[in-house]
Formats: structure tokens, sequence, C-alpha cells
């Protein structure tokens, strides 16, 4: 279970290693009912991501589907370091 992060969060690779929980708390459409799937995931930060905006965050595909619909695009979250 990864994850990268905005260069914001990032610090010139001083996030590299360190964990976020991660839970969805629903979508970016509002007319999609069901987008989280309830659950909450730890993820590692492996990377910078650049098409990000402020604190957003890139998962894997499969830390993705573990807390919403895999067939979504994105979703919202809570995170915090741990």
């Amino acid at each position: 279970m990864v994850a990268k992060v905005h260069i914001s969060l990032f610090g010139n690779g001083r996030a590299c290693g360190k964990r976020y929980r991660i839970r969805c708390t629903g979508g970016t459409n509002k007319a999609i009912r069901n987008a989280c799937t309830g659950k909450t995931i730890d993820v590692m930060v492996v990377d910078r991501c650049d098409t990000c905006w402020g604190y957003e965050l890139v998962i894997s595909q499969e830390a993705f589907a573990m807390i919403a619909r895999p067939t979504l695009d994105r979703v919202n979250i809570n995170y915090q370091e741990i």
C-alpha cells in the first residue's frame, strides 16, 4: 500500500517512508452513492506527485480499491500521519 504526495508534503524526500492512515469520506460527485467501503488503510509514501493539488495524495490501485469503489476516479479522504 503506497502513496505519492504533493510536493508540500514531500519535503525534498523527507516524507519517503512516512505512513498515513486514510479513510474515504465520500465521492467527489454527490450523485454517486456508496463511494466508500468504510474501511481505513495505512499507506507508505514512496514518491512525490508533481500533478497533485495542495494536500492531495495519489494511492496505489490496490489501496484505492480497499477504501472506495474501484470504478471511481477520485474520492474525498481524511488522512493523518501515523
